[in-house]
């Protein structure tokens, strides 16, 4: 027997690997499966040189649970005693601190070798020991022994046939390790795709009542995963039963691109769109990254595009930097160049659709619209090379290209400045009555509902030369786009005015919710009232729920306007009627406002070109009388007008009709028009 000293302290070296080197002590399996595995490739390799010439014979990696011990065997190269010196007790021979330093950035030195990967068995093991015997001819075996101390003892043992037996004596704080259940699923997340076979256990069966095990090993592992393969060698349904396979419980993805780059970098692997809900946040980290078939992570930015990291799928490359122990990225030129090259990947793939059968492109539109559009917000050369087959959809669910959809509307469309306007709705059944009149006036209205529409509708003005976006429920149709200059009102000031403070006047209160009241010629056979809203102030508010820095629009009141069709019979007759109703009581009470404006405006006048000192104060206080009295005389003028409107049921109905057909009647207002239209048809 053999006793020795470790090249670097217990100190030093367990302490390393525990808190720089790992984060997680799951990672233990990873890395001795993975080295059991690699042991076995170099055999393979060893074979097919010529240099080993016996019997390969079953290569399966063996992964199996005892009492208290876990035990990962493998039929691979083995190790001399004095392979076990120079890879396991000289790990480091200068102290863990160069070490550290010499291994931090080259995870490429470390990953595949018999050394720091072995060490984390420590992690969660009190005792470990390497049984192995060299594929080498008249080879010994040899039983290497630690306890986690400096100390070793190695000695000669027992072992028929060539290769490694790892054993590890679990930790009594890591005993979650001994549990089947644990382990399998360990070895499911990181050995999935292993290329040599996995056995863990045995395959069970159900049989009277109960499951038992038979003769079968239960192989964890597909050798030969699907990107690993030629695409000529593979069929549609290959590639989504390898989909179900990675996600159970996902919708039929809407298609697939295959990656296989040699130079300048190597990377393998199968991206899937797929069918994306309702949050950006809950579909990402679905890309699992691979290195030699090794799992790495989830978390691929920096290598997919941020935009792509809504993809599902594999990338597997042992061209990208890892740090120690594979747990993240590290900067390098590679990352760099394999982004880009998915990217156009991507984008070439899209492209090949969209000219091959556009058909099936818009068919699966809305589901592809959110890669797009995220990627064309996010990325600059990706909107170059989208913006050819970008598409629009308009409200009776037509495709556009960008170029198509400008050709479609530049004569109807394009104001009297030149602009081309460009009308939208983002609810078919909330805006239908606006869309069917933009439509009659011969205008077309894309439909722009995605949850990243208004960031587009604010990318594409600034891209577009000579164009707005406008919502159809932004203004009355007449409006919408201004062909020549405006008319005068039709209707007189004051008119204006009363219809202004009856309507108001009934208009219910709304949390967070303002109303501007104004009377417009719309035509007799336009509705009697209609509600919009700014363009302006409802984009910057939706701007604000997706964007930092917006927050002050966020928490602004909602403006609406409550247009009033002056043409219309309806609205003619609450003019007359309040005329009929309310005159005799307005008149003293205007005359008095008139004449009370008469007096202060010769206060005015005189006191024009005066310092303020120089005005007596006399006249001053007369003038505040004068306005506080108008003020009074306004305000009981108004409440004559709010009377006569809280006994029209007409007004009440109009402005119902208005915030229903806006989704904006609830509650008690609601029961109370409804109460009302009983009331009416009767």
């Amino acid at each position: 027997m053999q006793k020795g000293n470790i090249g670097v302290t217990t100190e030093n070296i367990f302490p390393v690997i525990k808190k720089f080197l790992y984060s997680d002590h799951e990672i233990f399996l990873r890395e001795l499966v993975s080295n059991a595995v690699d042991a076995t490739q170099k055999l393979k390799t060893l074979a097919s040189i010529g240099e080993f010439k016996g019997e390969l014979g079953d290569l399966t990696v063996h992964v199996s649970l005892g009492k208290d011990t876990i035990t990962v065997s493998d039929r691979g190269i083995g190790l001399t005693a004095e392979e076990i010196d120079k890879y396991i007790n000289q790990i480091a021979f200068s102290g863990a601190n160069d070490f550290l330093e010499k291994y931090k950035n080259d995870a490429n030195a470390i990953i595949g070798h018999f050394g720091l990967g072995f060490y984390s068995a420590f992690m969660v093991a009190k005792k470990v020991e390497i049984i192995t015997k060299s594929y080498q001819d008249g080879a010994k075996a040899v039983k290497w022994t630690c306890d986690g101390s400096p100390e070793f003892t190695i000695e000669d043992t027992d072992k028929a046939e060539r290769g490694t037996d790892i054993v590890l004596y679990i930790d009594d704080d890591c005993k979650e390790f001994l549990e089947e259940a644990r382990i399998s699923s360990l070895l499911k997340k990181y050995c999935s795709f292993l290329p040599i076979p996995v056995a863990f256990g045995k395959k069970k069966e159900w049989k009277d009542g109960k499951q038992v095990e038979t003769s079968e090993d239960n192989i964890i592992n597909n050798a030969n995963p699907l990107w690993t393969l030629k695409p000529s060698e593979l069929k549609d349904e290959d590639y989504k039963k390898f989909y179900r396979d990675l996600y159970p419980m996902s919708d039929e993805p809407l298609f697939w691109i295959h990656l296989n780059v040699d130079y300048p970098f190597h990377l393998t692997g199968i991206l899937y769109f797929p069918k994306v809900k309702s949050n950006i946040e809950l579909n990402k980290n679905k890309i699992q990254l691979y290195c030699n078939q090794v799992y790495v992570t989830d978390s691929v930015e920096g290598i997919v595009p941020d935009f792509l990291t809504l993809l599902h799928g594999v990338l597997d490359s042992p061209d990208i930097p890892l740090n120690v122990s594979r747990s993240y990225l590290q900067s390098d030129s590679n990352v760099k160049k394999i982004s880009t090259y998915i990217t156009k990947k991507v984008s070439d793939r899209l492209q090949s659709i969209f000219k091959n059968d556009r058909k099936q492109f818009e068919e699966k539109w809305n589901d592809l619209k959110i890669f797009i559009n995220y990627g064309m917000l996010t990325q600059e050369d990706f909107y170059d090379r989208a913006k050819d087959f970008a598409l629009l959809s308009d409200t009776d669910d037509k495709y556009y290209t960008f170029e198509e959809y400008k050709t479609l509307i530049k004569d109807s469309q394009t104001d009297k400045d030149g602009n081309l306007i460009y009308l939208y709705a983002n609810n078919k059944d909330e805006q239908y009555s606006y869309i069917e009149a933009a439509k009659n006036k011969g205008y077309n209205v894309l439909l722009m509902g995605g949850q990243l529409d208004v960031a587009m509708v604010s990318m594409l003005e600034q891209k577009f030369e000579k164009v707005r976006f406008t919502r159809v429920d932004s203004d009355v149709v007449d409006n919408l786009i201004v062909k020549e200059d405006k008319a005068k009102d039709v209707l007189e000031a004051d008119k204006q005015e009363v219809l202004s403070v009856i309507f108001k006047s009934q208009l219910p209160q709304i949390e967070k919710t303002e109303f501007n009241v104004m009377a417009q010629a719309l035509g007799e056979n336009a509705s009697p009232v209609m509600i919009t809203q700014s363009e302006y102030m409802r984009r910057m508010k939706e701007m604000a729920n997706i964007q930092a820095g917006m927050s002050f629009y966020g928490e602004m009141p909602d403006m609406f306007n409550l247009v009033l069709n002056a043409d219309h019979k309806l609205v003619k007759e609450i003019l007359v009627d309040e005329d009929k109703e309310c005159a005799a009581a307005v008149a003293p009470i205007q005359k008095e406002m008139d004449d009370v404006n008469t007096r202060r405006n010769e206060l005015k006048k005189k006191q024009e070109g005066k310092k303020d000192e120089d005005i007596p104060t006399a006249e001053k206080d007369e003038v505040n009388d004068l306005d506080k009295k108008w003020e009074d005389l306004k305000n009981r003028k108004n409440g004559l007008f709010a009377d006569y409107a809280a006994q029209n049921k007409v007004v009440r109905q109009l402005i119902d009709l208005a915030l229903l057909q806006n989704g904006m009647l609830k509650g008690e207002a609601l029961n109370n028009f409804v109460k009302r239209s009983i009331d009416l048809i009767k």
